[in-house]
């Protein structure tokens, strides 16, 4: 049993509720089956979520919650101290730390709420995997799902409907408006970043394929990323351009969004991504998912959800996952996780999603 739980009657009916988990895009998406369930299980309580500020847009119009409360991390320890001092005078029944940081069990420890249940994180599975390649997981457990079990003692259930987001009706108009939607063309979203290094399949191969995809499907390749994918987006969006001798691809990283990214994912027919946030958001708005899983592995949890999603990777490597993360540089120096997923390989995938047998 967690240090911070402790015996709770199925029978009480809070009045309040915190969630806890402060980062990241794509830790917070993954949540959304959990907020549901607890909306579910306690129709009539006010449902609060604390995260990070720069994440405050993936829930901001979630109906089930009754605040969405943010913290800045640029204030430091005494913008969290301030942040305490703030939610021990809501006298919360119900606090689930989702995230089990050094700041959120700060915040439990010290706001004084009548239950306090956290999350297993599988440490030591994990350290055991990622050190020394020994599996003992036994079954292979979503990061989702493990939210959901951090509520089991209330009879919190999974109900299957996968990961959500709510995207407001003029999001949506204004971001056909921005793309220029044809109904007649078949969209294709690339989110070629990610985090980590290790993480990336290989710029020139996204190249390859967006030619080769708008070639055989007549389509429009969109890129999608933050500020920090600006220069990336654009260099692959211009070589499949020149490849194509015409536009076939744009790019709209950093341009839009949290809200406004899901919108346009929305319009894709189908999504091919990294392991990253961008690749649950995709999930989340429900679309036909490629995604290309380098040094992670399904065991930690983060692989996309719902029957939508195939997963390209190199399963031959015995020396993934080399992180539960991601790494800033390849560890054997040879990043064969990533070099070994061809075009081809991809390419095959994203004809399935689209319907169509190759050759």
């Amino acid at each position: 049993m967690d240090e911070f739980q402790r015996n709770f009657s199925p029978m009480m009916k809070p009045d309040k509720i915190l969630i806890i988990r402060l980062s990241s895009l794509g830790d917070i998406v993954l949540t959304t089956p959990f907020i549901r369930a607890v909306r579910t299980r306690f129709p009539n309580a006010q449902i609060d979520f604390l995260l990070r500020r720069e994440f405050f847009e993936v829930l901001q119009f979630h109906p089930a919650l009754s605040h969405v409360l943010t913290y800045d991390t640029q204030s430091g320890f005494p913008g969290l101290r301030i942040l305490k001092d703030s939610l021990q005078q809501e006298h919360y029944d119900i606090v689930f730390d989702l995230h089990k940081s050094l700041r959120s069990r700060y915040l439990c420890i010290s706001m004084g709420a009548k239950e306090i249940h956290s999350i297993k994180k599988r440490i030591v599975p994990r350290m055991l995997l990622v050190r020394c390649g020994i599996n003992i997981y036994g079954s292979i457990v979503s990061a989702a799902d493990r939210y959901i079990e951090t509520g089991r003692s209330f009879g919190i259930l999974n109900d299957g409907q996968g990961l959500e987001l709510f995207i407001p009706e003029d999001v949506r108009e204004r971001i056909s408006t921005k793309i220029g939607v044809n109904p007649e063309t078949v969209y294709i979203g690339f989110c070629p970043s990610a985090k980590h290094y290790t993480k990336r399949w290989l710029p020139e191969r996204f190249i390859e394929l967006g030619i080769r995809l708008s070639r055989e499907w007549n389509g429009i390749v969109l890129l999608f990323g933050g500020p920090a994918d600006i220069e990336l987006c654009r260099t692959i969006s211009e070589e499949i351009n020149r490849g194509r001798g015409k536009t076939a691809a744009k790019s709209f990283a950093g341009l839009f969004t949290i809200p406004e990214t899901a919108a346009a994912l929305e319009r894709c027919r189908c999504v091919v991504t990294n392991d990253s946030g961008l690749m649950h958001i995709a999930s989340a708005m429900k679309r036909k998912l490629v995604a290309v899983f380098g040094s992670t592995v399904e065991e930690l949890g983060f692989f996309p959800q719902g029957e939508n999603s195939i997963v390209v990777e190199n399963k031959k490597l015995k020396c993934r996952p080399c992180s539960h993360v991601g790494r800033e540089s390849c560890p054997k120096k040879h990043f064969r996780c990533m070099k070994e997923i061809t075009t081809d390989m991809v390419a095959h995938a994203c004809d399935e999603q689209l319907n169509v047998k190759h050759g």
